[in-house]
């Protein structure tokens, strides 16, 4: 499958849409349910873990805004730099990272998807606090 650079967009502002809305059954719509999910120190597998992730995460912060600086597709792969901003619920501080990820897309839907931060150490103690 080669994707055009509309559809790479496309499904990411679909993804991105859903989250900003905090609409987990549309954001876990974006993924078959044998997804893997890579990100520094954790992988996800299944649909199941993923919601689990996704929840503990949306508890924990807001989502503030998702700006997705370049997106590139090489068949039926997506390669994106973008920023993440977030409110933590607990103190409404605003914490931002900014990553690149890969993703294998099927019919529309991520199979994989690999993300890398600037300092992933920065993003987990965020988390901690």
């Amino acid at each position: 499958m080669t994707l055009s650079a509309a559809d790479a967009h496309a499904m990411f502002d679909r993804r991105r849409r859903a989250w900003l809305a905090e609409d987990v059954a549309a954001y876990l719509d974006c993924w078959v349910d044998d997804l893997v999910l890579e990100t520094p120190g954790t992988v996800v597998r299944g649909r199941a873990a993923y919601e689990a992730m996704v929840r503990g995460s949306l508890a924990w912060a807001k989502p503030a805004a998702f700006e997705v600086h370049h997106v590139a597709a090489d068949g039926d792969v997506v390669l994106a730099d973008w920023t993440i901003t977030v409110e933590r619920r607990a103190d409404r501080e605003s914490i931002a990272w900014r990553g690149m990820s890969a993703c294998e897309l099927r019919e529309g839907r991520i199979v994989w998807w690999r993300e890398y931060y600037q300092d992933p150490g920065a993003l987990a103690r965020a988390a901690r606090r």
